[in-house]
């Protein structure tokens, strides 16, 4: 008589079982899980924002992760992603410098739990100390309007936070915002339009400035300080949009001309040099780490946007007294786009002086509009010069900053979607051996990163967290008072 409560029991029993938030006899695959993002294999420095993933595949309804280091501490989450605590994953972290974090995931769909092979996150024993990152976040449109933003981002925890919206200066386009070896106490910052100037703030006080004068063609823009803090280096330039139909491009970004100024901020005085206001195109200057380089990309003039595939830029160097403000007479270039037809273009040189990063596209001077655009490193010591393949991927990588150690950077790709930049960190070893990068972490990413239709560019370290002063900021845009810049 008392078969069919048994019966009745065990059945509640098991639909408990598989009901329950915990795994319970899990089933075994032999593969690893697949995860969003992309966390498998990653190097992370230690204080970095929690590694908080979701499973790839929306049936699965709750996850269970273990987290144990090489070199002690444990961590435990379960529920509908991995969400680990800010602080206890901070301490994992730092407990395991130079160690490892393996990761063990079971997830459940349709009542059923499954375990998956663990993986591993090294944690790398080069410090990240920088406060954040600062970046421009732009929607999908080519004119302005949609709100347009600058933000600040902590990068130990997830506060995001806005130093100016379009909805502050209606109507107006600013970007080029530029601190001086990821220090913000020198920020330079563009507004374009209506009340279009440049703003160079150094320890918090603003100076808007006229950077056109009759001798220069256009107002500055693609900053870059001088390690003193005396010079900031811009071209000058418009820039153009030509769409495609019909063909796996869509876009086709290009100037019509460019030159290279240099503006002593001590003197609101511009130092020129005849090689920097030639017939080529000079754009996107960048000083090296001790001063006493100035190194840009340069291509021949076309007939654009008609001539757009014959735009291949070479990467130049030409000699900086800061002493004196004064330029070399000699510009040496390192990598000659028209003889190896590709186009070298977005220098970036490590602040410990051992490596140049930069983009090669097979045209264009604005890599971030290609898709074939890819970073590589050049060894300073011997000039070897190599893909990064470890980063690189079949869509546009560009947009790339070094941290104040010279042992991390910033880049943006595409790689997710083709069309979305979103941004993604990776690490240089003293080798120059180059870390898996890792997608920025958000609190949970697939509802973050599938709600967000902005695309992230120019993304830049600080050191620490910006201050300006948005009052003051759009008194000064409004009043279109400027301080007119002379020829030095």
């Amino acid at each position: 008589m008392r078969q069919p409560h048994f019966i009745i029991i065990a059945w509640l029993l098991s639909l408990l079982t598989a009901c329950s938030n915990s795994p319970d006899n899990p089933q075994m695959v032999g593969q690893l899980p697949t995860i969003y993002p992309d966390y498998v294999g990653v190097t992370v420095p230690a204080g970095i924002a929690p590694l908080n993933f979701n499973m790839a595949d929306t049936r699965f309804d709750r996850m269970d992760v273990k987290v144990i280091g090489s070199r002690g501490g444990e961590l435990h989450v379960n529920g509908k992603w991995a969400d680990f605590d800010i602080e206890e994953w901070h301490e994992l972290t730092r407990q395991n410098v130079g160690g490892q974090l393996t990761v063990t995931v079971c997830a459940r769909a349709g009542g059923q739990w499954t375990q998956y092979l663990d993986f591993t996150i090294n944690v790398s024993p080069y410090a990240l100390d920088d406060y954040g990152l600062t970046y421009r976040r732009i929607p999908p449109g080519y004119e302005v309007g949609g709100n347009i933003g600058i933000y600040q981002r902590d990068i130990h925890t997830f506060e995001e936070s806005p130093l100016v919206q379009e909805t502050a200066l209606p109507g107006r386009c600013f970007n080029c915002h530029t601190p001086n070896r990821t220090d913000p106490r020198w920020l330079t910052m563009q507004i374009r339009g209506e009340g279009g100037g440049t703003m160079v703030q150094i320890d918090g006080r603003q100076s808007w400035l006229n950077t056109k004068t009759d001798s220069t063609k256009a107002a500055g823009s693609y900053a870059y300080w001088h390690p003193s803090g005396n010079y900031c280096a811009y071209a000058v330039n418009t820039v153009h949009q030509s769409f495609f139909t019909g063909a796996k491009s869509n876009l086709e970004v290009y100037h019509r001309f460019s030159d290279i100024v240099i503006l002593d901020v001590r003197t609101n005085q511009l130092v020129l040099s005849p090689l920097l206001q030639t017939e080529d195109l000079e754009i996107f200057p960048a000083f090296s780490s001790d001063g006493k380089t100035l190194y840009y990309s340069s291509s021949k003039p076309c007939n654009v946007p008609a001539e757009y595939e014959k735009v291949k830029c070479s990467l130049v160097a030409l000699p900086f007294n800061a002493a004196t403000g004064t330029f070399g007479t000699d510009a040496d270039t390192l990598l000659n786009g028209q003889r190896d037809d590709r186009s070298y273009t977005l220098v970036r040189p490590s602040y410990d002086g051992r490596w140049l990063m930069y983009c090669v596209s097979g045209r264009s001077n604005f890599p971030v509009a290609q898709r074939d655009a890819d970073l590589w490193l050049m060894n300073l010591e011997t000039h070897e010069t190599r893909n990064l393949k470890e980063v690189n991927s079949d869509q546009t990588e560009s947009y790339h900053n070094w941290a104040s150690g010279s042992h991390w950077f910033v880049f943006s790709s595409k790689r997710e979607d083709g069309a979305f930049t979103k941004l993604y960190l990776a690490c240089v070893d003293d080798e120059g051996r180059v870390s898996k990068p890792f997608l920025l972490p958000q609190r949970n990413p697939r509802s973050y990163y599938a709600g967000m239709f902005d695309a992230y560019n120019v993304p830049d370290f600080t050191k620490s967290k910006v201050r300006l002063d948005i009052r003051e900021m759009q008194r000064q845009v409004t009043s279109e008072e400027r301080i007119q810049v002379k020829i030095k």
